[in-house]
């Protein structure tokens, strides 16, 4: 009998993508703002400087995001939805528990167009 189990691997550049796109998609947010991560991320990667940092641990993933408001948008309530919309998003495409989503807004953005 042949078994057809599978294992899914998705690499850590496919996760913060997906967790990109998803905060973009709420309403108040500019954009990701572009924070320096670690050393040793950086020489890995070759990419100094991040909007969001995946870390997962056992299974368990813990997304660190770095966002720009747009001005005038409701910091609490923009955080909140981007956190749900992260969190619904990587689980559901991924089939992965998303432990945590820390959001940090890093910078307001006056010129953004406001809906």
């Amino acid at each position: 009998m042949q078994d057809n189990n599978t294992e899914l691997s998705v690499s850590t550049e496919v996760l913060e993508k997906m967790a990109e796109i998803a905060a973009c998609e709420i309403d108040g947010v500019a954009g990701l703002t572009k924070k320096s991560i670690d050393i040793k991320g950086a020489i890995k990667n070759m990419n100094a400087f991040k909007g969001v940092k995946i870390e997962n641990i056992s299974g368990n993933i813990t997304i660190n995001i770095f966002v720009t408001l747009k001005a005038g948008a409701k910091l609490r309530e923009t955080a909140e939805a981007v956190q749900q919309n992260v969190k619904e998003k990587i689980q559901n495409m991924t089939g992965t528990a998303v432990t945590k989503v820390n959001v940090e807004i890093s910078d307001i953005d006056n010129t953004a167009e406001q809906a």
